[in-house]
């Protein structure tokens, strides 16, 4: 299913609409979407590099308000909408434990680190940083600064790159965000507990 769910998304590449899908996807994909908008960004902006920032902008600023919708569904619609749905995948007690652990200062973490690598999901984030009345507008700052900086750097890429890096995107910069992601942990997790 997910598979499917993938391709039907590529898909939207090629329509006419392209635009506008990658703004929806990726408002949902902050919020409760599966998959990322980089599929959708990734081959648009190949096929028209000379929008490669355009869509950039397009998918940061439609991310940030799913994002925003996201911490009003945790916020205010946890134990109506969110809470279900999490009993119902197995995840509540997972989600919980990690509510209780969460500070202000992980919650923002998390928000740059998903932002910019998908670790955790965005969507885990924007929903707990709801839930625990995350400041509404730091969490904007924060999402603005994170999801603009992975859209803009992958525009820079493939204007600069082209084809020849979508492999290289695809393949190895999700391990490379993760390692930069776990340093950030590791920092974050030296000041707060060592120092």
């Amino acid at each position: 299913m997910l598979r499917k769910l993938y391709d039907w998304t590529l898909s939207l590449a090629a329509r006419k609409s392209a635009e506008w899908w990658l703004a929806v996807i990726a408002f949902v994909e902050s919020s409760v979407f599966l998959v990322p908008a980089d599929v959708l960004y990734l081959p648009m902006a190949l096929a028209k590099p000379e929008r490669a920032y355009r869509y950039a902008i397009v998918a940061t600023i439609a991310s940030v308000l799913g994002g925003i919708a996201g911490w009003f569904l945790g916020h205010y619609a946890y134990e109506t909408i969110a809470r279900p749905v999490l009993e119902f995948y197995g995840k509540y007690d997972e989600f919980e434990a990690l509510r209780i652990s969460s500070g202000t200062g992980f919650i923002l973490l998390m928000l740059v680190t998903s932002g910019l690598t998908h670790l955790p999901p965005i969507k885990v984030v924007t929903i707990l940083a709801g839930v625990i009345s995350f400041p509404l507008g730091w969490f904007i700052l924060s999402a603005i600064i994170a999801r603009g900086a992975r859209f803009l750097f992958l525009a820079w890429l493939l204007r600069t790159y082209g084809e020849p890096i979508r492999h290289f995107i695809e393949k190895r910069l999700g391990l490379l965000a993760g390692a930069a992601a776990a340093v950030l942990i590791l920092l974050y997790i030296l000041v707060r507990y060592v120092f």
